[in-house]
């Protein structure tokens, strides 16, 4: 912020500048069976103000938009089409400690992803997660007994 700038907040009579949105993927969840399910949707997202892209993949049923948008207003746009929509549930499973717990494991998931699910997770403080890492086979170096 030059001097030039903080001097006309004070000597212009405008309105203060608004806030830019900051640049987001939303990842939304849409059961899609047609071409013609495809494209409403599609024209209806890539209508919103802000959208710089919008990538469908029928397969996975999955509606990906990037811009300076809300993901409650994207939402809400995809909704107003008809379908069912959600914010999108699932995580990559390699990025989860356990992915087959039974709050995590989900048949209709994409292949490779999991719910993104709580009990997933491991616990930071969790001494058995401690004592597992300190003898580990994939890193020769993690022991320290030797």
């Amino acid at each position: 912020m030059g001097a030039l700038d903080f001097l006309s907040d004070y000597i212009t009579i405008s309105t203060p500048r608004k806030k830019r949105k900051a640049m987001q993927t939303v990842d939304i969840k849409v059961k899609m069976d047609c071409d013609g399910c495809e494209r409403r949707v599609k024209n209806a997202v890539s209508n919103l103000k802000g959208v710089k892209q919008v990538d469908v993949n029928r397969k996975q049923s999955r509606v990906t938009v990037t811009g300076y948008v809300e993901p409650n207003k994207v939402l809400n746009k995809v909704k107003s089409t008809g379908k069912r929509a959600e914010f999108w549930p699932y995580v990559p499973y390699n990025l989860v400690a356990y992915p087959y717990v039974a709050q995590a494991y989900d048949k209709k998931a994409p292949s490779g992803y999991v719910k993104n699910a709580f009990q997933a997770l491991p616990s930071p403080n969790a001494p058995d997660e401690k004592f597992i890492s300190l003898f580990s086979n994939e890193n020769p170096h993690a022991c320290s007994i030797m």
